[in-house]
């Protein structure tokens, strides 16, 4: 049985991670950004996973079944845990569409839930029993399609997919999909392991090999490109991944177990994934396990958070200045680049950001 308590949320529509639209009137780009708020809610989870609809409504799920969501801002906070039987899920992905809300379990079992009726009930629209099953992202297209993925089962990524809303989810047979290499996995980091643009996907992995792989066609068929990110350690490679559009997009990662090193840790893209380039090589910051391009700004200003700290960029990654020192796992922009959430280790933040312009 699953134990949970009466929600009541409306969600305004679908803030797909990775997938945010530019804004029609963009407005004069800041020469510096600094901290202008910074309300931080404790809670006793750690939270990876966050979907922000606007500025005022906000999901997050984390360790020990905890999940929860706000609508006005932070003002008040509705949360609990979910329980499966005598299984206790830990999630590292979630996802909001206009219909449903999804949480995603790391380890086996993998459990995938769908809630359709503001809360009062859930349902489990995916189980996988594999014991190597361990699901790290979880994202939409739009309102019927949506995608995640996992480590490797079978000699490739796991990667699931729905056509129905989230009403069925299948696996993508490794037929389909590039064999993973001795060693390849991903990170359960940031649930921002997926880009989505158009019918495009993009997914990261990280450990042996740090590559990309690529559907142009929502998972019908799949490619898989090299990137010049540090790889062949346990805790290297990729960990995070956003596109602007279908060509210009942004890997982040770089040591869980050696954050200072700021060589090979970040690169960007100019055709689709296809080649990449390394940006701000050998400069701050290093270690990052979530990136996003900022909306209305047309790819030039960016945001990276991890541990310890978040640190910008104005000129489209060139070069980064440091916004805060606080560690965060993921963060999502708001209706516009000025309202941040972030998430970490017992605690979901609100940041408000203030530009100057010299």
């Amino acid at each position: 049985m699953i134990r949970l308590f009466t929600l009541f949320f409306v969600v305004a529509g679908l803030a797909a991670c990775g997938n945010l639209e530019l804004t029609e009137d963009r407005e004069t780009l800041p020469s510096s950004l600094s901290v202008a708020e910074l309300d931080t809610f404790p809670f006793a989870s750690s939270i990876r996973a966050l979907e922000v609809v606007n500025d005022s409504t906000v999901w997050f799920a984390g360790s020990g079944g905890v999940y929860g969501y706000t609508q006005d801002g932070g003002q008040n906070w509705y949360t609990d845990s979910l329980r499966w039987d005598s299984l206790q899920p830990h999630f590292r992905a979630i996802a909001v569409t206009d219909e449903a809300v999804f949480l995603l379990s790391i380890a086996s079992p993998a459990l995938l839930f769908r809630s359709t009726d503001r809360g009062q009930s859930w349902q489990l629209a995916y189980r996988e029993d594999d014991p190597a099953a361990f699901y790290d992202a979880m994202t939409f297209w739009d309102e019927q399609h949506g995608i995640a993925m996992g480590d490797p089962t079978d000699g490739c990524l796991s990667v699931i997919i729905t056509r129905d809303g989230g009403r069925t989810w299948r696996k993508v047979d490794c037929e389909d999909l590039p064999a993973a290499e001795e060693g390849e996995a991903a990170f359960a980091a940031s649930n921002s392991n997926i880009s989505v643009y158009g019918d495009h996907a993009w997914i990261v992995s990280g450990g042996a090999r740090a590559r990309v792989l690529h559907t142009p066609d929502r998972g019908q068929s799949w490619e898989v490109f090299d990137t010049p990110i540090r790889e062949g350690g346990q805790m290297t490679g990729i960990y995070t991944v956003d596109f602007l559009d279908e060509q210009h997009g942004i890997i982040f990662g770089g040591d869980w177990n050696d954050k200072p090193n700021n060589s090979s840790n970040k690169a960007m893209t100019s055709d689709g994934g296809r080649t990449w380039q390394l940006i701000a090589d050998g400069q701050e910051p290093g270690y990052r396990s979530c990136v996003r391009y900022a909306p209305g700004t047309d790819g030039q200003m960016i945001l990276a958070a991890g541990i310890p700290g978040t640190s910008y960029s104005l000129n489209g990654g060139e070069s980064w200045e440091k916004l805060n020192d606080q560690s965060f796992y993921t963060f999502r922009f708001g209706d516009s680049w000025r309202v941040v959430w972030l998430a970490g280790n017992g605690k979901v933040a609100r940041l408000l950001i203030s530009g100057r312009t010299t």
